[in-house]
Formats: structure tokens, sequence, C-alpha cells
């Protein structure tokens, strides 16, 4: 493996791709490395390996091997967790509680699908006498992994460990802009024995034309997508001309409903984490705040104070609390959205935006922004901006916050704040969410499925429910013996 270059696995090879491009530290816009460009070649060179893997080697039948597979994969991630949060942290400019979170993720995942292999089953019927049907559930074949940068390890094991537990081979696309950390997962994953050729194959792209084909190939039947709506609803009309199985999650405007009987106490350091984690590069970030009228002005007052003082550094800062946008044009794109709210009419509580003087002018940071807004129809409430920027909303009854909360056209999260002890499930169960957080954030557990509705996407990740995109149903009905008539 050439170390100057951080390169592609695929076939169980360190691959070159000849194309080499920087990798950036958002934080400072420093080069931290090269990294082999992948395409259309990678994706073609990959999914023939993986095809390869699926047909001649045991991995779809061997469940047993799967699971030590699994299990091996876990215990090798924890063995080079603390190089994986450092190298995400200066990649994708996370502070470094934030990298050390994402990665503390990635065991349990692998380590419960690995238990899931083992005990996940078809069914056995006798529908008459002398008559035996039985359903399989077997691997639907080679699935595609697209990944995000926001959150790229532990985004791309969501996928990529239910699909092994299925027993799929798996091609995985991953950004250009965390291709270091890329390089090093695949490094990681090589170390795995239990692993046969093939069956994991991963390549960085900068661009699009390997993820298009493992769009377009009818040799990867099924796709995991996670990332932007739009860009969801486009591969998913491209995959339909071979009705190909799409898992997809996909963006989000996550409404925070605070009720006034809530604990604004408790709520004030989650409403604010639920803003400046990743710094808002999350899609379930917590980007619209509804708040009752009789707690309205003390929550502004309070908030608007928390969020002028968040620190916004670079990871290898201890004490910055937010980091960079993963590069700047985001950092342009996410103030031309806030400036066209201002000038529609959104009331400034809190301006952020860029930081264009000191330490911190070369690199990426955008501070919090906090507007408060009266039309619920404004494209800074409807879209999603995928930055630290909060909208705030006033409402007075339990069925207005519902009202303000379904009028978008995201279903992916939602979190409900109230001390009352019927409230929350009433509500919980009127919003058109996925998950519905009670007096909490972000709370995930790989047991328990996640996924949206509506326009924040199909399927479900985590739980029991994500191997069902990686499964097709068999059925073989027998005749024994003589059949009763």
């Amino acid at each position: 493996m050439n170390k100057n270059i951080a390169l592609n696995w695929i076939g169980g090879e360190w691959t070159d791709s000849g194309i080499h491009k920087d990798s950036i530290n958002p934080a400072n816009y420093e080069v931290i490395g090269q990294y082999a460009d992948g395409g259309l070649r990678e994706a073609s060179d990959a999914i023939a390996a993986a095809k390869r893997a699926f047909v001649e080697t045991e991995w779809k039948e061997d469940r047993a091997l799967r699971a030590k597979a699994l299990n091996e994969l876990a215990d090798a991630f924890e063995r080079h967790s603390a190089q994986l949060i450092d190298i995400l942290a200066t990649e994708n400019g996370k502070v470094k509680g934030e990298a050390e979170f994402e990665v503390s993720m990635v065991p349990s995942k692998l380590r419960y699908y690995a238990a899931l292999t083992r005990t996940e089953y078809g069914r056995a019927a006798d529908p008459k006498p002398g008559r035996l049907s039985v359903v399989l559930r077997e691997a639907i074949g080679v699935a595609g992994i697209i990944a995000p940068w926001n959150s790229p390890v532990v985004l791309m094991i969501r996928s990529l460990a239910p699909a092994l537990a299925a027993g799929c081979t798996t091609v995985i696309k991953m950004p250009g802009q965390t291709a270091q950390t890329n390089t090093l997962v695949s490094r990681i994953m090589s170390e795995v024995t239990s692993l046969p050729t093939g069956v994991v194959n991963l390549f960085s792209e900068s661009g699009a034309e390997g993820s298009k084909w493992m769009i377009e190939s009818p040799d990867v039947p099924a796709i995991s997508f996670t990332g932007s709506t739009a860009t969801g609803r486009a591969i998913s009309a491209v995959g339909a001309q071979r009705l190909k199985r799409f898992g997809l999650e996909l963006g989000g405007k996550t409404p925070m409903i605070v009720f006034d009987d809530a604990d604004i106490e408790a709520a004030l350091p989650k409403l604010e984490k639920a803003l400046t984690v990743f710094a808002g590069q999350f899609c379930m970030t917590g980007s619209r705040l509804l708040v009752q009228s009789g707690i309205a002005d003390k929550l502004r007052q309070r908030l608007a104070e928390r969020l002028e003082a968040v620190k916004v550094g670079p990871a290898s800062d201890p004490a910055s609390e937010m980091g960079p946008l993963i590069d700047r044009p985001n950092v342009e794109r996410v103030n031309r959205a806030v400036n066209e709210a201002i000038a529609a009419g959104a009331k400034v509580i809190v301006r952020g935006g860029p930081v264009a003087q000191g330490p911190l002018a070369q690199g990426a940071f955008y501070r919090p922004t906090l507007l408060e807004v009266n039309d619920p129809d404004m494209d800074i409430v409807q879209k999603e901006t995928f930055g630290p920027v909060l909208t705030m909303q006033v409402f007075d009854s339990e069925q207005e916050a519902i009202a303000l909360a379904n009028n978008s056209e995201y279903g992916l999260a939602a979190s409900v704040w109230t001390r009352d002890i019927d409230r929350p499930l009433r509500v919980a169960r009127a919003l058109e969410a996925g998950t519905v957080w009670v007096n909490d954030w972000a709370v995930v557990y790989d047991e328990f499925e996640e996924g949206g509705v509506k326009q924040s996407g199909l399927g479900r990740l985590n739980g029991m429910a994500a191997m069902d995109d990686f499964i097709q149903f068999k059925h073989i009905t027998m005749t024994h013996g003589l059949a009763q008539r």
C-alpha cells in the first residue's frame, strides 16, 4: 500500500486510480494528504469483485462465518479507535468529543448484527396433510452502500453491518471529503481474516460516476443511501428502471416542541446541542424550535445567551465546542440562506455567521444563528439548511404545535418537551416523524429502528428491520408421502 496516497480497497487489493486530489482540514484549509479519487472503473471493479464473492464463496450460506467476521470487525475497530478518532476530527472537522462519540458507536452495531446473524430465521408450516412449505430469507446479492461525509464512519457501518449479517457482499462508495478516514477504515477491515476476499469493497469518490454506475448496474440489486432528499429522489428514479431495492435515509427538519410546563433547565443544554453537534450538519439537527407562548420570552433569552457563548474552534483545541462546516462553499451556502430569510422578514435573535477575522478566518467556521419567524412557509423553515441555523416559532395550543411541526415535507425526527404525563404519547402519535424523543434529543439504540416518513426516506436502519432491505424471500413447497384426500 502506498502510504503517501490514500488508496481504494477493491477485491482484497489496494488500488490507485491515478487521479490524486488533496485532502483538506476544514478548520485551517491545510492539506493533510492526498487520495486516489475513484470513479467508474473503481465502481465496476468493486461490483465485479463483490459478485464473484457472492457466487463463489460460502459467505451467503454460512451464518457462523458471518457472525465471526462481524465480531472480528468490532474488535478491529476498537483496536484502532484512537487513530480513527484523530483522523476523523482532523479531516471532517468534528470536535474531539463528537469524533469519539461517532467511533464509539461502531463496535456495538457490529456486535448486535453478529448476534442477529445467528438468531434471524425464516419459517415452515404444514398447510395441508402431506404438504410442507418453507420460507427462506436469502441474501439479495450485491448491496451498494453510499455514505455521506457528515458522519462517514458510523453511517457507513449502520448500512454495512445489516448487509453483511444478511449475507450480502458489498460495494461502498465513500465521499472524497473524508478519503483519509475512508482508507483507514479500509485498513481496519482488511485485518479481518474471516472476511472472504471481495465481500467488502470500498472506494472514495469526489464526483458521481462511480455511484451512478452502482445505481444503474444490474449486478447491484439493493442500494442503501444516506444523504439529501434531492439526491434520494434522483437515484430512485434511475434505479426504478431495474426495479432496484432502495433503503433511503434522507433529509430532515427536526422540530423541537417545548410546552409551557417543560423543565427549561433540562431542555436548554439539549436544545443548544441539537443545533451545534456536528455544526448542524446532521439529518436530525434540531433546526426548528417551537415554543409555547407562556415561556417564549424566557426561553428565547436564555437560549440566545447560550448560543452566543458557544466556543467555535478546531478539534485540536480541547476547549472547542463546535467545529467548522465541511468546507467554505457550504459556509457561503448557509450564509446565503440566512441572508435571504432576514430579507424575507425573519427576525434576528442571534446572527452568528461566518468567522471572518482572527485565527479561525482561514477555516470554514460558522457561528450559531437563531432567527424568529412568523411565516411557517419561509424557505428557512421548510428547506434543510444543514448548518447551525435555528428558527423559532411561537404557538399557543397543543393542536397548533402539532400542525406547525407537521407542516413540512420532512418527517425524520421530532422532540417533545413537557412534564405532563399524558401529553408525550398523545403528541408523539400525532407527529409525522419516524422517531420522536420525549424530553431528550438524538437518542439512538442499535436494537431499535430509525428512519423517516414523507420525504425523509424509505425503509429503516438499526434494529431487526434494517436487514429487510438486503433480504429476499423464497418459498419452497414440497409434497411428501400420500396426501390425504
